[in-house]
């Protein structure tokens, strides 16, 4: 049970570091043990990663930060809300063409593998790529929407490529970046969380596990926030390089064993 409980601290102290939320490292990691179902593990990641952007928002935000642009990280977030119940649509639809309930999993991981290889190229390229600023709410929203769709499908609740969104496409620097993403995440999440709850479709899991996990996503937002104000944007980049490579290999090692199970 221990486990559970270290997975969720540690991913959640360097999601909230990154602004990545923690779920990218949580998902591919408890697929790599094979301790849940891909369904409960899922529902678990995205509770825990809810958890910890809740902590971190409402912290950010009664200490009075001023990191959020809410002209953007608003619209950004409501899309994001709507993209999470297409996302979870999606994961049921796709869930139904398998037989095999691993099937599903093999999707999972091989679409985070390829986002977050797309992520590492960009990322490492990032002082070489021209970037925009957008400024209109429609767009941002459109832009939210399909970050939802695809974090509520995969599971991991944001992850690497909502900051090179906000590199690209709002010219954001390291720490400003990570702050909208959490900001951005936690209104998919609880959208996502709402949804599953409303509809009937929590998948069955272990109410210790649920609890544990939530204390580390927690204890993490903590940690994590801390560690932030004392990194430096180089150091906090080149974490986010090593994750990346880290979270790559894990879910092609998920994608191999999926597909012959």
């Amino acid at each position: 049970m221990l486990v559970f409980f270290l997975v969720s601290l540690l991913a959640s102290t360097v999601g909230a570091i990154c602004g990545i939320g923690g779920g990218v490292i949580i998902k591919p990691v408890l697929d790599l043990l094979h301790l849940e179902g891909v369904a409960a593990i899922s529902f678990l990641s995205g509770c825990t990663v809810l958890s910890m952007s809740c902590y971190s928002v409402g912290k950010a935000m009664l200490a009075g930060e001023r990191r959020v642009s809410l002209s953007t990280g608003t619209p950004l977030a409501l899309g994001a809300a709507v993209g999470g119940l297409l996302g979870s649509r999606l994961f049921t639809f796709v869930k139904a063409l398998f037989s095999n309930p691993n099937g599903v999993g093999a999707v999972q991981a091989v679409c985070l593998a390829l986002v977050t290889a797309g992520t590492l190229v960009y990322t490492l390229n990032k002082s070489q790529i021209h970037t925009i600023t957008v400024t209109s709410k429609a767009a941002c929203a459109a832009v939210g929407l399909a970050l939802g769709c695809m974090s509520s499908f995969l599971g991991i609740g944001g992850g690497p490529i909502n900051l090179v969104v906000m590199y690209y496409f709002f010219s954001m620097d390291t720490k400003t970046a990570a702050a909208n993403s959490l900001y951005v995440i936690f209104f998919g999440q609880l959208v996502s969380l709402v949804t599953t709850l409303a509809t009937h479709s929590v998948p069955p899991f272990r109410p210790v596990v649920l609890a544990l996990m939530v204390a580390g996503g927690i204890g993490g937002g903590v940690l994590g926030r801390a560690l932030n104000k004392k990194l430096s944007s180089k150091l906090v980049d080149q974490l986010f390089f090593v994750l990346m490579a880290v979270i790559i290999i894990i879910s092609m090692v998920n994608a191999v064993r999926y597909s012959h199970t």
